[in-house]
């Protein structure tokens, strides 16, 4: 007998205990309702939530790798240039010890310094056009540190009159290095004292009563030498406005000796029957009226003794004599006018720029017209005859033995033609443009071979290598 449920129509076991096919039809009504439409729809959705979920982890995680990846690459590259930067400063020392013997300035064409490839990274030298001709874009090479103006030996006077300075400043800087103490400068209130001692690294000037970053970078925030779009012309000339770190320096030293440790020759301290022998040596044309006239001078009958006062002295008074520039520059990297084994403070003449070579001459008393004149003058000379610079014979080629800022110079040693401090300020990247970094290194050469005296990370001034580069880099598929 069967018996069904008065609602549900479904078949129940009789009393006996057989059931019947009524069990199936329970199982398809739950089947029914558990998958209905509606429940299908939500059940749908919820997948597409987790899915969804499940793609934005894996779309976050790969972002996150992908920014981990290019970290990793900038840290790669950046090890990369900083490995350049390492290779470019042996490079500099092997240029130095090949081409600046004798205190020669290596020539551009002798050594490359811009886009120089070391592995995947690549290197640039930033420099200063001896030309001084304005441009927009970095000079790379290297800088002669004998073209600036040395902080431990320059006085007030040549100070003042350099561009974007104050006669205060000027003053500060001689009381900082000064060993009497300080007199007026109160420099409590900075937290500490005036160093009352030689100026050791030319960023010392950042600690000098007085000093700003107008004064000492002027408008050349990175010092490229160049006005950057992202800086400020200061005075709205559209050329670079430099400040006193541009043009001063703490370590030209001449050596006055030969690289085998024998003294050079002082022509004040040789004697009379010795000068004819030493200009015959040389092979200085008309050597017997030469030592003659040379030897009247130093001891002249019936009268006291006298010297000369440096090279551009005895190159005026030799050309007085009737030598011609092409002697005297035979003998010039053997004579001396100093008994001192360094001589310090000279500046180059072959490589200083116009505004050091005016402050140079405004110092001396030679008025303002003359000595920017004279200073145009020396720099057009040299950058068209390039091949008369041995001596410092070769202004009295360029001004005239007459002129002012000539005679005026034969009071001191200022000048000379050699150098033995060279700065490399080296930027390099890594591959793809990435990883800039930039260091300055010091050389010295005046014990022979080159040596490091000073290094200065200056990655932190931004990018120095012109927008020339950075475009070149981005045309390339690159980036800084």
């Amino acid at each position: 007998m069967r018996i069904r449920h008065p609602t549900s129509n479904i078949e129940r076991p009789t009393p006996n205990g057989v059931r019947d096919a009524g069990s199936l039809d329970v199982g398809r009504s739950m089947l029914n309702v558990e998958c209905s439409p509606l429940q299908r729809g939500s059940v749908l959705i919820i997948v597409l939530w987790v899915a969804i979920g499940l793609v934005s982890i894996a779309l976050y995680f790969a972002n996150s790798m992908s920014y981990e990846l290019r970290a990793s690459d900038n840290r790669v590259n950046g090890l990369a240039s900083g490995q350049a930067i390492e290779g470019a400063a042996r490079y500099v020392a092997y240029v130095l010890e090949m081409y600046s013997t004798n205190g020669a300035v290596p020539d551009p064409s002798q050594y490359s310094a811009a886009n120089v490839p070391i592995g995947d990274a690549h290197f640039w030298l930033i420099g200063r056009d001896p030309s001084g001709t304005p441009s927009s874009e970095p000079y790379f090479g290297l800088v002669d540190e004998a073209s600036r103006l040395n902080l431990n030996t320059v006085n007030t006077n040549v100070l003042s009159y350099l561009p974007n300075m104050t006669v205060d400043f000027a003053n500060a800087i001689m009381d900082w290095r000064g060993t009497n103490g300080s007199v007026s400068l109160d420099y409590a209130t900075l937290g500490y004292v005036a160093k009352n001692a030689p100026f050791e690294t030319v960023d010392e000037l950042r600690l000098v009563y007085g000093a700003t970053p107008e004064l000492l970078a002027g408008d050349d925030v990175n010092r490229n030498g160049v006005l950057d779009a992202n800086e400020k012309d200061l005075i709205g000339n559209g050329q670079v406005e430099s400040g006193l770190l541009e043009y001063t320096t703490v370590y030209t030293r001449e050596p006055n000796f030969h690289s085998d440790g024998t003294m050079l020759t002082n022509i004040n301290t040789l004697p009379a029957r010795e000068i004819y022998t030493f200009l015959q040596d040389e092979g200085v044309g008309n050597a017997t009226a030469m030592a003659t006239s040379i030897s009247n001078y130093l001891h002249p009958a019936g009268a006291t003794a006298r010297t000369f006062n440096g090279m551009v002295d005895f190159a005026v008074r030799c050309r007085n004599f009737g030598m011609a520039s092409a002697d005297f520059s035979k003998m010039v990297d053997d004579v001396t006018t100093s008994s001192n084994t360094y001589i310090r403070g000279r500046i180059n003449v072959n490589t200083a720029s116009a505004d050091v070579l005016t402050a140079l001459f405004m110092g001396l008393n030679v008025d303002e017209a003359s000595a920017s004149g004279a200073a145009q003058t020396l720099v057009t000379y040299r950058t068209q005859n390039p091949n008369n610079l041995q001596s410092v014979a070769w202004i009295i080629d360029a001004l005239g033995v007459n002129n002012p800022v000539v005679v005026a110079l034969q009071g001191g040693d200022y000048l000379t033609t050699h150098s033995f401090q060279f700065t490399a300020d080296i930027a390099a990247v890594g591959s793809y443009g990435r990883g800039y970094q930039r260091v300055k290194f010091i050389f010295d050469t005046s014990d022979g071979t080159p040596v490091i005296l000073y290094r200065q990370d200056l990655s932190r001034l931004g990018w120095a290598l012109g927008d020339d580069v950075h475009h070149k880099l981005l045309a390339n598929n690159t980036t800084q």
